[in-house]
């Protein structure tokens, strides 16, 4: 699936993919598909002949979906290190978030997954340990997500239990703009004007909002806006 779309998003450049492990290492690919699907213009030369060049190359393309994506490190399931070792588990993981990034429509096959064996050498020999890692989404995982989804209940609801999340939306948000000293008794009416959002958000967030940014009694619908 993953190598059919590849080439079909590539298929204008005449680039052609046959194995993800040979074809993906040394970043060529990587870089064409960046910059097709993404707009994106890497500050790095297409082809790189050298390992040296390819760890660079690589190091490059990586920074910039770990920044498209707005992924931490440690939540990358691949490294530099591991795609030029043609690694195909980080190989395939690398690809299918590229995939849900941009293109989330795309209809990845749910619930692949792979049995990954461990091995460490100890001081008594060899000890193995297995584990399952899944590649694309568990299905039964997203549907019991999107079942336990309040906010997506929250437009199947009747009435009155709308009311009620009505009430616990404004415990939640007295319970935080409270602390500076703002009463909040009407959703619709008191965040019609921004203030008390722009409030709690920096309630949230932790951080001062400049009260020279915005008007804290805006009375007009310019100010507001």
């Amino acid at each position: 699936f993953l190598t059919e779309w590849i080439n079909r998003t590539l298929k204008e450049e005449h680039i052609v993919v046959k194995s993800l492990e040979e074809d993906l290492y040394d970043g060529l690919v990587l870089h064409h598909l960046l910059e097709s699907l993404g707009s994106l213009k890497l500050d790095v030369d297409k082809i790189a002949l050298t390992e040296k060049k390819q760890r660079q190359k690589l190091s490059v393309i990586l920074e910039a979906v770990a920044k498209c994506l707005q992924l931490e490190e440690s939540q990358l399931k691949w490294s530099v290190e591991s795609i030029l070792a043609k690694d195909l588990l980080s190989t395939l993981h690398l690809l299918v978030a590229i995939a849900k990034h941009f293109e989330p429509s795309l209809a990845l096959p749910p619930n692949v997954q792979v049995e990954t064996i461990t091995i460490q050498t100890t001081s008594r020999g060899l000890k193995t340990s297995n584990a399952v890692e899944y590649i694309t989404e568990n299905k039964e995982n997203i549907e019991a997500q999107s079942k336990d989804d309040a906010f997506d209940e929250l437009f199947s609801c009747a009435p009155d239990k709308l009311d009620a999340v009505k009430k616990a939306l404004l415990q939640f948000v007295d319970q935080h703009v409270g602390k500076l000293g703002l009463n909040v008794n009407d959703i619709e009416s008191q965040f019609s004007d921004g203030v008390i959002l722009l409030l709690l958000i920096g309630q949230l967030e932790g951080y001062f909002l400049n009260l020279r940014n915005f008007f804290l009694t805006p009375t007009s619908t310019v100010e507001m806006v």
